[in-house]
């Protein structure tokens, strides 16, 4: 009995382990997205709003998006080698002035870890 017990206390602790620690839905991301679209659009070949299309964003080296006018702050950091990947794209989100300080975006982070990391995984499909 007791070794049924501990084998089924180890099984359960192992599939735990294997588990992602923070787990990324995408679905979940577009809702948050909303945030982001009353200066953001995502698709494809779509249009600048207040800040630049998001589409393909993960991969793209920072303020290189043909028609957009970025501010000083981030052509210097692109300037620096900044491209957004999933690393860089969490802290910018997470605080933007915490990455570009002098930077134009005016939303002030999202620090709810769920959520940016629904946020991240959206982005990461929509490219």
């Amino acid at each position: 009995m007791l070794r049924a017990i501990a084998t089924a206390t180890l099984l359960s602790a192992a599939a735990l382990l294997s588990a992602p620690a923070h787990a990324q839905d995408a679905e979940a991301g577009q809702r948050v997205f909303n945030q982001c679209r009353a200066c953001h659009t995502i698709n494809e070949g779509g249009r600048n709003g207040v800040g630049p299309n998001l589409h393909g964003i993960v991969g793209r080296k920072a303020a290189s998006l043909e028609g957009f006018r970025y501010s000083a702050s981030i052509r210097e950091k692109a300037e620096g080698g900044l491209t957004w990947d999933e690393t860089s794209l969490r802290a910018y989100i997470a605080n933007p002035k915490a990455v570009v300080p002098a930077g134009s975006m005016s939303y002030p982070g999202l620090r709810n870890e769920q959520q940016l990391n629904d946020l991240i995984a959206y982005l990461k499909s929509n490219g």
